[in-house]
């Protein structure tokens, strides 16, 4: 009896379950690396698969982050860069503003290093054969203040002989209500209210052709300034201009955006561009097809964080924000019971990158700080990628799923096979006509302990490296609540693991009924049959978990060949120990009879066929829709 019970405690443990698990995960760390996402912690593998929200920068992420210069707006007018012949005037001001308020560096190798947008402005600079290193050794910076995403502004002062300029560079609004004149043809005016109407006008037709605008302002005063003066320095500003430059969308991103829509997942655009320019590109991209699905950081300052959380489903690009709205607009999705995927580069967007179920931090651009607040960094600062990583966590999950159905199954099997020989004991004995009750046991520890640890372990692994399902993009999202053992997985668990009970209770009443030979014998030959059935039955049905809806012969059985490897070596093991008398006497099973053997080939294929008769009569699946 206590053999016994220590059999059923085997029987209903899955040992390898905890390895398998780990070890999936593992490996998924690691081909994810192959797609440019380093993942640092293996639980957000599988928060990944189960994503159904994805905030994401738009510049270099969803763009190429390759800026350039198309078009520039001065003297009340617009030209193409392309068709500017010569520079002078207000021009040649604002190109010195391009130059000068500017934290591009000339690298050793001839290339310009620093953000796309000035690297662009500089280019813009250098077509129009503008002496760049001269302006700037002839116009030293003494003082600054450094781009900030809440102001939206930088600024320089430059020493000029006796004078000094003041270069200020940004966005158009925040810029205009630094202004207090512009300057067309030479001449600085004061009625800039009607002039708004016409700087308005043409930024609105820049960003309608995706274009991110620039406006450029400028002062002159006759001292430098003291810390203090530098503090409000940003004032009484001279408009110049505004140049529009363009950066395309990814071509992967589109097709990214596409792929999240058929796997239900909700993709929301967060920038710091014009609204107009937001949208422009967010249609392009297929992220939104309405103009009152976009929001600017103005209208959501006004809006309550109830109210934005009973409308964050009507949004799908926030533009003009600032990194701490972030933190505003996860919350909200994340009320909404949706697990949320953020994408981030700088310090300020560490708290929404930690506040996101995944944050996903920039592997070019990113600072420390948003890397060490992130669960994934992005290698390759890509969307696609985001997008990559999602797929890549849904399949893990789904071959976890299957690596847990297929041990639980079998562990569910054995249960039955010990539960039952042991509740109908007696009755097996007197059909049998055995005397010995107390050696009728079908399986014995250690054989379940070897199936369970090596026989099944192997199988289980290769599941890892299972190929995706075609369908996985096009599945709903997982639901967070949702737990594994869905009425689905129960039902299929519950009845392959009779199924394999069954099978191997059979092998085992067919080998204590053998003919011709002794009761003590019989026993051994029906246990090792039950053994035998049991190891290559599970070999077999490892086939059926490949796929739940569809045939094994639809699905392939040639697809995974780490799969095919660990079967083969398991199936050597087995036939290592049922062939060479040392290993039988170990696992005190004997050398089975001829007519025995093809019983046992018989039987050990049979879950093949009987689970393709349940996925042909949608069996398999039926209870997936409840």
């Amino acid at each position: 009896m206590f053999m016994t019970a220590v059999s059923l405690a085997v029987a209903a443990i899955p040992e390898g379950l905890p390895a398998v698990s780990t070890i999936v995960l593992a490996i998924g760390v690691q081909r994810m690396v192959k797609k440019n996402a380093i993942v640092k912690s293996l639980p957000a593998v599988e928060t990944l698969g189960s994503a159904t929200v994805i905030c994401s920068d738009k510049t270099g992420t969803l763009t190429q982050n390759k800026m350039t210069c198309l078009r520039v707006f001065y003297n009340n007018k617009v030209e193409e860069i392309k068709n500017i012949k010569e520079v002078d005037g207000e021009l040649a001001n604002l190109l010195n503003n391009c130059i000068l308020c500017n934290d591009s560096k000339l690298s050793s190798d001839g290339t310009l290093a620093g953000d796309p947008t000035e690297t662009a402005l500089i280019d813009f600079a250098n077509k129009l054969k503008v002496p760049t290193q001269k302006i700037l050794e002839n116009l030293p910076r003494v003082e600054e203040v450094p781009f900030d995403s809440d102001r939206k502004l930088m600024t320089t002062v430059n020493k000029d002989n006796g004078k000094y300029l003041v270069y200020t560079k940004g966005g158009i609004d925040e810029l205009l209500s630094r202004c207090t004149s512009y300057i067309v043809n030479g001449e600085v005016r004061y009625d800039l209210d009607n002039y708004k109407k016409t700087i308005a006008v043409e930024n609105e037709n820049m960003a309608k052709s995706a274009l991110r605008v620039l406006g450029f302002a400028y002062k002159e005063i006759d001292h430098m300034p003291t810390k203090e003066e530098m503090q409000n320095i940003e004032k009484d500003l001279i408009f110049i201009g505004m140049v529009g430059m363009i950066d395309p969308p990814r071509e992967e991103a589109k097709k990214a955006v596409a792929k999240c829509k058929t796997a239900g997942i909700k993709v929301v655009m967060i920038t710091g561009d014009h609204k107009i320019t937001a949208t422009a590109i967010a249609r392009e991209l297929g992220i939104l097809k309405n103009d009152d699905e976009a929001i600017t950081g103005k209208e959501l300052e006004a809006m309550s964080q109830e109210d934005l959380e009973k409308n964050i489903r009507k949004y799908s690009v926030y533009a003009r924000v600032s990194p701490e709205h972030k933190v505003r607009i996860v919350k909200a999705w994340q009320k909404n019971g949706e697990i949320v995927a953020m994408t981030g580069d700088g310090v300020n967007d560490a708290p929404a990158l930690k506040t996101a179920n995944i944050g996903c931090s920039m592997g070019i651009v990113g600072t420390d700080v948003a890397k060490e607040a992130s669960d994934v960094i992005l290698t390759d600062d890509n969307f696609a990628t985001v997008v990559s990583a999602v797929e890549e966590g849904r399949r893990i999950y789904n071959n976890i799923l299957k690596a847990i159905q297929f041990l639980l199954a079998s562990n569910i099997g054995e249960i039955i096979v010990i539960f039952i020989a042991i509740m109908f004991t007696p009755i097996i004995a007197s059909a049998a006509g055995i005397t010995n009750i107390s050696e009728l046991v079908p399986l014995l520890p250690i054989h379940i302990l070897w199936i369970n640890l090596v026989t099944d372990s192997l199988p289980a692994l290769a599941l890892a490296v299972e190929p995706a399902n075609k369908d996985l993009m096009k599945r709903k999202p997982i639901k967070p609540n949702k737990g594994i053992f869905t009425k689905g997985l129960t039902f299929r668990v519950a009845y392959q693991g009779v199924m394999i009970g069954v099978i191997t209770l059979i092998a085992f009443l067919i080998g204590i009924n053998t003919p011709n030979i002794g009761e003590h014998e019989r026993i051994a030959v029906g246990q090792t049959m039950a053994f035998a059935t049991l190891a290559f039955a599970e070999l077999v049905h490892v086939f059926n978990v490949k796929s739940n809806k569809d045939s094994i012969f639809k699905v392939g059985i040639l697809n995974n060949t780490k799969l095919l490897l660990a079967i083969g070596a398991s199936a050597l093991m087995m036939l290592a120990i049922l062939l060479i008398p040392a290993l039988r006497d170990i696992f005190n099973i004997v050398a089975l009879p001829t007519e025995n053997i093809l019983e046992v080939i018989l039987l050990a294929l049979s879950p093949l066929v009987i689970v393709e008769i349940f996925k042909l009569l949608k069996i398999n699946t039926a209870k997936d829709e409840e």
